[in-house]
């Protein structure tokens, strides 16, 4: 055979293996549905559950032992002697609300009301909507409890490090033992010890005049003094919110620490020869408070539920105030909507600590996928 034969042969060859290598395909470009998934499917679980807690929590409130004319009528005739037939009167020149009008006739418009974005009014102040009163209540409980949980967060992770540093020493067990102690007494509590002993027993504290957000004929503005005496009248929320969440902050960040502290790249980064400083802030401190951002997160959501008893106590006239007196007088819009937004909040804070977690760790969006 010569040699052109030969490199026909080959040529041949080479083209029939050609044919057969199967055709190199672009990779499939990720639809959006595929890219977002896990984000789309939480939100649409949290809407449901927002729609179950809303539902649950129309019909839960009118299980209360009474009605708003009731109780009304009831109070009128206790408080001042009048009869039944006066209060009676009263109360239908008051309430818009009828209590015979069939269950499912008050869902339905309770249903529109919310798709609106309307909670309706207050059955005992007739022409205040339920948002108004909120909108009114709601920034003190923020500021309250919102300060007193960044400040028991930073002292919780700072004195959590140097438990963890100082791990069986007699500084560690002093203030694993107080942590322990505070995390297990209850905030409204440690409230009324507050009033009890230091403001009635040895009266070092005006608990009278520290009742409100802010004492009477005070202008709400941006002054130095209006913000003193606001932080005046808060300053005894924040302190039981303080001191009965920061001890468990102390031991989260105490047991992540340990943890962290045991990892090969921090003894990579000994063995590197860098200073203790330089390994508790950039290798230690940020990957151990790393799994208390997203408990902060849903602590952030339950700002608004926390309160309701601690405000009581002090006369605090935030929004577990409001919710509180909602409860006594029945008044079904207030309730309904504090409710819904204590819910709406806990269910956002959990879906923040989700995503957070999700970008954190990408195994959880695969998980959720499968």
């Amino acid at each position: 055979m010569g040699d052109r034969e030969v490199m026909v042969a080959a040529t041949d060859q080479l083209e029939e293996a050609a044919q057969q290598i199967p055709e190199r395909r672009q990779p499939k470009r990720a639809s959006f549905l595929e890219r977002h998934g896990y984000v789309i499917g939480r939100i649409v679980k949290s809407l449901l559950t927002i729609f179950v807690v809303a539902t649950g929590t129309f019909f839960l409130v009118r299980l209360l032992p009474g009605n708003p004319v009731d109780v009304y009528i009831n109070a009128q005739i206790a408080q001042y002697g009048i009869s039944y037939d006066e209060a009676a009167s009263q109360a239908a020149g008051l309430f818009s609300f009828n209590p015979n009008e069939p269950m499912i006739i008050q869902y339905l418009e309770y249903l529109a009301g919310l798709v609106r974005g309307d909670l309706g009014d207050s059955l005992l102040s007739p022409g205040t909507s339920v948002l108004t009163l909120i909108a009114t209540y709601l920034p003190w409980t923020l500021f309250s409890v919102g300060i007193g949980l960044i400040i028991s967060f930073v002292v919780g992770i700072a004195l959590g490090m140097l438990m963890a540093y100082r791990r069986g020493s007699w500084l560690d067990h002093v203030l694993t033992t107080l942590a322990s102690l505070t995390h297990s007494i209850p905030n409204y509590l440690l409230s009324m010890l507050i009033v009890v002993f230091f403001g009635v027993q040895i009266a070092l504290l005006p608990i009278t005049q520290m009742r409100g957000a802010y004492s009477p004929g005070v202008v709400p503005n941006f002054s130095f003094d209006f913000l003193s005496d606001v932080l005046f009248h808060a300053s005894l929320p924040i302190t039981a919110y303080v001191l009965t969440t920061v001890g468990s902050w102390m031991l989260v960040m105490k047991s992540s620490t340990v943890e962290t502290l045991g990892e090969d790249y921090v003894t990579v980064a000994r063995a590197r020869g860098l200073t203790d400083g330089r390994i508790q802030t950039a290798y230690v401190g940020r990957n151990a408070v790393l799994p208390l951002f997203s408990q902060l997160a849903i602590a952030l959501g339950f700002v608004v539920g926390g309160s309701i008893l601690v405000e009581q106590v002090f006369q605090y006239q935030g929004i577990g105030f409001l919710l509180f007196e909602a409860v006594k007088r029945r008044d079904y819009p207030i309730l309904q909507g504090i409710l819904l937004v204590i819910t709406i909040a806990v269910i956002v804070a959990n879906l923040l600590a989700d995503l957070l977690y999700s970008r954190l760790d990408p195994r959880i969006r695969i998980a959720g996928k499968e």
